[in-house]
């Protein structure tokens, strides 16, 4: 079996790695994939974003099976056009793939089907918003509708910050078109947790509940990023609160798209935050989270590629989707200075006796070297037992992963460790 996959981070090297446990494929490509990819598939230089050369090379190389791992072409209909010439994908169509499109599209989703989520109001006019802020209760969120690479949120504490959000946004278009349109959201309170879960439209199957850690520095301090390391599962998310959730969130989201002829087959993401008042959808995203895919899938006891297939072709139900009972620590390996500025071209190796799994991002073959051509670099995971013994595995092996000015946190898992001795 031939079997592509779209995407160049450290979320489809972790799928790549997972899907190369199944006997049944012969080749395995990667569009574009990266220089540390390229040790697991064949990487051809087309972007993810490149919907017509993305189908061009599937058709031209017979490919059987497809997923289409990032929010963009997703968004841009990639699965559609791929779909048009028969070949199976995992990932949701065009049509589906607007649940993280637009951020207005899955605020009025939930409104109108009854799921939990903080109060908002939308604006199109810059002025209006303005004048709205001035009553708005501090902190408030300000969020970008559309794409905009994780970083479309903004949680201003004073009036002066959530004007600036606004007038970068709309006025400055540091978001470009995605920031035409901004949502002003209430600000919540408790422990956040992210819930990736396979649907078909017809069941939702959730996944290991995991932690992350958005902000570049130790203690939770510095400017947000994609994530510097996860944890799962969530010591947060007890089986009380994944019932509430199916019954409230999951399912109620599963029949929202259904009914509004948007069915979601592929991998959908559920941002969470548990209130006072119970759980509340933050976001949703229509793929994998990044770094999260790195501490779950390797939880993962079923074969991926068959829940993959089974879910593209409606049949999950008849997959018994199995996790093991362990834990997993990931520690992102990035550039030091992310995410602003960072040098790169810095060769990158990786001890003979490391004893993890290491799933590379921002990294290219440079005159056959591997060097850091990204921000976070690397993601390092491990499994123990217990969350103590996965952290501390991957503490142990994160120093094997090293390149000139790498940097990473020290503190992944900590609060996760005191939300454990609390639950």
């Amino acid at each position: 079996m031939k079997v592509l996959v779209v995407g160049g981070g450290g979320r489809e090297h972790a799928i790549i790695k997972k899907i190369k446990q199944n006997p049944t494929i012969t080749e395995l490509y990667a569009l574009p994939g990266n220089g540390g990819i390229a040790q697991d598939a064949t990487c051809v230089n087309i972007g993810a974003k490149d919907i017509d050369g993305i189908v061009k090379f599937a058709v031209n190389n017979k490919i059987d099976f497809a997923v289409v791992a990032p929010d963009d072409p997703l968004v841009l209909g990639a699965v559609d056009a791929l779909e048009a010439k028969n070949i199976p994908c995992f990932g949701p169509n065009k049509a589906a793939a607007i649940i993280e499109g637009s951020k207005v599209f899955s605020k009025q989703l939930m409104k109108k089907y009854e799921i939990p989520t903080a109060a908002y109001e939308v604006f199109s006019d810059m002025e209006a918003a303005l004048s709205y802020l001035k009553t708005a209760p501090l902190p408030t969120v300000i969020k970008a509708d559309g794409l905009a690479l994780g970083k479309g949120v903004v949680i201003a504490e004073t009036l002066e910050d959530a004007e600036a959000a606004v007038r970068s946004m709309m006025e400055d278009k540091i978001f470009g078109d995605s920031g035409s349109t901004v949502i002003i959201e209430e600000f919540l309170t408790g422990p956040e947790v992210s819930v990736l879960a396979f649907t078909d439209g017809d069941v939702v199957v959730p996944m290991v509940s995991s932690m992350d850690h958005k902000r570049a520095l130790d203690g939770d301090r510095g400017l947000n990023t994609g994530g510097m390391g996860t944890v799962a599962p969530n010591p947060f998310y007890t089986e009380e609160v994944a019932d509430v959730c199916m019954g409230t969130i999951f399912l109620p989201t599963m029949h929202a798209m259904n009914s509004e002829g948007r069915t979601f087959k592929g991998c959908l993401y559920f941002g969470l935050m548990l209130t006072p008042k119970g759980p509340r959808v933050i976001e949703y995203n229509c793929r994998f989270g990044d770094p999260e895919t790195q501490v779950v899938l390797p939880l993962l006891k079923t074969d991926l590629l068959t829940v993959m297939q089974a879910v593209a072709a409606g049949k999950l139900r008849d997959i018994d989707v199995e996790f093991e009972n362990k834990h997993a620590c990931c520690v992102i390996v990035a550039s030091s200075g992310y995410p602003g500025k960072y040098e790169s071209g810095n060769e990158i190796t990786v001890a003979e006796d490391f004893g993890g799994e290491v799933y590379f991002a921002g990294a290219k073959l440079q005159e056959n070297k591997l060097v850091n051509a990204g921000g976070r670099v690397a993601g390092v995971t491990c499994i123990g037992d217990t969350l103590q013994q996965a952290i501390d595995k991957a503490y142990s092996e994160v120093a094997k992963v090293s390149f000139s000015n790498a940097y990473y946190r020290k503190d992944i898992g900590q609060r996760a460790l005191s939300a454990a001795k609390e639950v």
